[in-house]
Formats: C-alpha cells, structure tokens, sequence
C-alpha cells in the first residue's frame, strides 16, 4: 500500500492549489486533499484532518491557512504526522492594536464583495497581489480565479473567522520531531521569506526553500521547484 500524504488547501482553495503535487507523487503517494465545509475554527478544520485521515499516520503538507491548520494537527495528534511540509503560511495570532484592526478590516472589505459582487469579484479583488505580477493576465491567473470562485461565500465567511481567531503556533515549532519542509515564494507579501526563515530556525533540521520569481500560490506559480522540495522532503 503506498504512503499517505494528506494535502491541506488554503483559503477558499480546492484540490486544484495541489494539481501539479499531486500529479508528480501520485505514483508514489496516495494524495488525500481535506474539504473543511462550512468549520469555521483551525481547531475543527484540524479534528477533521484526523478525523478523515485515510491511515493511521501520514505525511501532511498545508498551503496558506492549510499550514496553520497543519501545526494544529501537531498540537492534537504529533504522533501522527511523519512528514511536515509547510507552505506560505506562518505562525502568529491576530495582532494587537492597529495592525489587528487593519487586518480585520481588509477581510472585511473582502467579505463584502463576496456576499455582495459574487466570490469571482472578490476574487479578482484579492489575487493579484497574491500573485507575482508577470503572472498576471495568464491562464494560470484565470485558473486562480476559477478556483476561488468555486467556493461559496458562506464558506469564506467561516475560513475568514477561523483565522481571524488562530491561535499562537510559535511555541509548537521546537517540539516537532519529523522531517519538516518550510517553503515560500521570494515576493510572496502575505507569507514572506523572512518569516519561514524564523520557522525553519525554530523547527530542529528543517529544510528551508525560497522559490524565486514566486508570490503566495507557490504550488502553482512554481511547481517544478515545489516538487523538486517535496521529492527531496519525501524520498531523501
């Protein structure tokens, strides 16, 4: 029977953010990719992880918020996880004062459009500068939008409360024992590289890569050189 290697989406993402991953280790790895429904809190999105788990113990990769549901995994279950990859993501709460307000705001703004416009116009709203700007006005752009658009803006609302109550994943980081990826792309603006270098030097032998020419949809926007991460995360 071939390993597991559970594949957790980012916000409002499907199967589709882990496409390229999935095709280069299916022959190799049985790929699972978690649906959080309507769960609206990292916990739940976590428990469900465990709960729809295809084995016992598997290798798991999280995106964007599917990192932060990643280390909430560990925080439930550390003994089941025998592989780590986490992807443009990071570790900290809502922060304080004006800088927590300003985020509350924006996924506000965010929210609005969707209930209001439709998640294709949030869409549009929100990924361009998600995505490195020579990818604009590509089909790879296109695909972006098609994909969030697949959400509904229920679902958005619940995945923007549960990271808007994440908790602190910073003192998680030196307990994990497994092999461990830290990824992001270099002008990724939501997850950038100095906060995975912080992560990697928390986690013991972490592997670090940084994907140049490469914003927030690492998976998509450099598949060659997150696959190659993987082979070498996976199958040292």
């Amino acid at each position: 029977m071939k390993p597991t290697l559970v594949l957790l989406p980012g916000l409002v993402c499907d199967r589709a953010v882990w496409a390229p991953q999935i095709q280069a280790l299916s022959a190799r790895m049985d790929c699972h990719v978690v649906d959080y429904g309507l769960l609206d809190s990292l916990g739940a999105m976590a428990q469900h992880v465990l709960d729809t788990a295809p084995t016992a113990t598997f290798a798991l990769a999280g995106h964007s918020m599917g990192g932060r549901v990643a280390l909430e995994v560990l925080r439930l279950a550390p003994e089941r996880v025998h592989h780590l990859a986490l992807l443009d993501t990071g570790t900290q709460p809502l922060a304080g004062g004006v800088a927590g307000a300003k985020e509350k705001a924006g996924r506000k703004i965010l929210l609005e459009i969707a209930s209001q416009q439709g998640m294709r116009a949030m869409a549009a709203h929100w990924a361009k500068p998600m995505i490195h700007p020579a990818r604009h006005d590509t089909p790879l752009f296109e695909a972006v939008l098609d994909m969030l658009a697949r959400s509904t803006a229920e679902q958005f609302a619940a995945q923007i409360r549960a990271l808007l109550t994440r908790p602190d994943a910073d003192p998680l980081l030196p307990a994990i024992t497994c092999p461990t990826l830290v990824l992001t792309g270099r002008d990724d603006l939501w997850s950038p590289p100095e906060q995975h270098a912080r992560m990697a030097a928390a986690i013991p032998g972490a592997q670090l890569c940084i994907a140049e020419q490469c914003g927030h949809m690492s998976t998509l926007e450099q598949p060659e050189v997150v696959n190659a991460a993987f082979e070498k995360w996976l199958f040292p």
